[in-house]
């Protein structure tokens, strides 16, 4: 495909969204506490390198609770163990990402605020400043974390003949000649998931709902077995109970070398009747919306599943890779292209983290950067809903590429995620379009979503470019500064340009969608290459807002006795 000027322009850019638009705190799990070393002890362990202690302050902390009044004793009994069993997620992650043991790494920390920042980060990398090492004595975080060796290279696994090469569910190892072979997450990991799974089972038998007690059972088959896609369609078909969560390897944005392997990780979640049934409506739209995308229609042959659903949550409990530096405020699974083509997704709306996310970054991040006449547009309505269909938009476009090349997942490896997270941004924003010129979507105005969706890049674009969501928020904003969809005047105020703004989205979409139907690697890798990083003038706009103190992210105090529980 040969480029024409604008989509070189576009390629000049970055990728992604709130969607794994995450929170965090000090987490739940129980971690040694110690004060921090008077001026008359040296330090026994690793000191801060690379970053100043200011950087240790970048999190806030907030409660996650939920009203758990209108839940059974045998609920309330069912939600404590599926928090024990999400626990076992967390540490097996831990392996995933870092391999040290969680204590004793963490025991040899004297500084509190120093122990906190480990913990909040699965180790001595900052995810929020492109892993960089913050601790002495630890070298570069390596792209496939735990699932490969360290010195494994690309190269090396292309061209090996090793069983599972691009598997979800397996590490690569290296033997004692040094040739590579694969071993299962269920054998890795069996002690610990036999625990996981027998909670599950557990937690089933308290369980009124037969749908919701099936899901638990086949769930904890999956993870003994690494066979998730039976689990997966008794997920989508678990719609009326009152608790929900997932759990298990999920996600494979921690592998940055392929972006193969799916990491462990857990939400517990209470739903919310009244938002959810606001949401209803807006699943049944997906198909019409598909044939309207601004793209060949080569390009959307697929027809997303129309058993999709949107809910709203107060989640009680993050694990493993949802609650690692930046925390999820929206979930869009499964990821299983064939459950998505049949059944579509279920779409979770994390209510109470967004509302702190909102309260606690966005506002304050509108009042530093932001004119002041289009401030009353930012709003939580429009930032629920960007948020809600950014989710939405990852069932739209394509799975498989037309080229023959197979998924998008397989013919991007570690740029997938990146280009995914950027489509669904943007077709999150035109869908909100399409459904206000529709009469579907009632509160607001476009205003409020364009205006809410900008401050949204800058709360975002704080998570750093090394992340998925990170190379995305870059390519979405250098591109709209070259459409002029936003302007800055001399304060350094940023002003959007509406009619600018919808011009860009659509000649956005239209790059992404292309980009992955195609399966063009070579493409892509040059995008996010070239301009997948923070320019000088917005890096100053950055450090505008640490000076104003506004937290980049949050993180979660949680758990059993958050809520009550024993």
């Amino acid at each position: 495909m040969i480029l024409n000027k604008i989509s070189q322009a576009i390629l000049l850019s970055g990728i992604v969204f709130l969607s794994a638009c995450s929170e965090q705190a000090p987490s739940s799990n129980n971690t040694p506490q110690s004060s921090a070393p008077t001026a008359s002890q040296a330090p026994s362990g690793p000191t801060l390198v690379n970053i100043d202690r200011q950087r240790l302050d970048i999190y806030t902390d907030f409660s996650l609770q939920s009203d758990l009044s209108h839940l059974s004793e045998n609920q309330k009994a069912m939600v404590a163990k599926l928090i024990d069993a999400s626990k076992i997620m967390d540490d097996l992650f831990w392996k995933q990402a870092f391999g040290e043991d969680k204590q004793s790494f963490l025991a040899q920390l004297d500084d509190e605020k120093v122990r906190q920042f480990a913990d909040i980060n699965y180790g001595p990398w900052d995810r929020l400043n492109g892993d960089e090492v913050f601790l002495s004595g630890y070298k570069e975080k390596p792209l496939g974390a735990g699932f490969y060796p360290a010195d494994i290279t690309k190269e090396e696994l292309n061209n090996a003949d090793v069983k599972d090469k691009t598997g979800l569910y397996s590490l690569i190892k290296r033997d004692e000649l040094g040739n590579l072979y694969s071993t299962p997450y269920s054998e890795e990991y069996a002690v610990e998931l036999a625990q996981a799974a027998k909670l599950l089972r557990d937690a089933s038998k308290l369980a009124d709902d037969k749908e919701f007690a099936n899901y638990l059972n086949l769930r904890a088959d999956a993870i003994q077995s690494d066979d998730f896609q039976a689990s997966d369609f008794a997920w989508m078909d678990m719609k009326n109970n009152p608790i929900d969560v997932v759990i298990g390897p999920i996600e494979n944005y921690e592998d940055q070398l392929f972006g193969y392997r799916a990491a462990y990780e857990s939400y517990v979640l209470i739903k919310d009747l009244k938002w959810s049934e606001r949401l209803a409506k807006f699943a049944a739209f997906l198909p019409e919306l598909q044939k309207g995308l601004p793209v060949d229609s080569k390009y959307k042959q697929e027809v997303p599943g129309s058993d999709a659903d949107l809910n709203a949550y107060d989640v009680v409990y993050y694990a493993g890779h949802s609650n690692a530096g930046s925390k999820t405020i929206a979930i869009n699974l499964p990821n299983d292209e064939q459950v998505q083509l049949e059944k579509g997704t279920r779409r979770l709306q994390l209510k109470n983290a967004m509302r702190a996310k909102f309260d606690k970054i966005l506002v304050p991040i509108a009042e530093q950067l932001i004119v002041p006449e289009q401030r009353k547009h930012i709003t939580f309505d429009a930032f629920f809903a960007n948020t809600m269909f950014h989710e939405v938009a990852h069932g739209l476009g394509i799975k498989n590429t037309i080229t023959g090349k197979g998924t998008v997942r397989q013919s991007l490896q570690e740029h997938a995620s990146a280009l995914e997270e950027g489509k669904a941004d943007i077709l999150g924003l035109y869908m909100v379009e399409q459904l206000l010129k529709k009469g579907e979507i009632t509160e607001g105005t476009l205003e409020d979503y364009y205006t809410t969706f900008m401050a949204g890049i800058f709360r975002s674009v704080r998570f750093g470019a090394s992340s998925a969501h990170g190379k995305a928020n870059m390519i979405r904003f250098n591109f709209f500064a070259q459409e002029g969809a936003f302007s800055k005047n001399e304060d350094g105020l940023y002003s959007i340009n509406m009619d600018k703004m919808g011009d860009a989205m659509a000649k956005l979409s239209r790059l992404i969608l292309t980009l992955q139907g195609d399966g063009d690697y070579e493409k892509v890798d040059q995008l996010i290459a070239t301009h997948g990083d923070i320019k000088a003038e917005l890096a100053k706009d950055l450090e505008k807002l640490s000076k104003a103190n506004i937290p980049v992210d949050v993180t979660f105090k949680q758990g059993k006795e958050v809520l009550g529980l024993n």
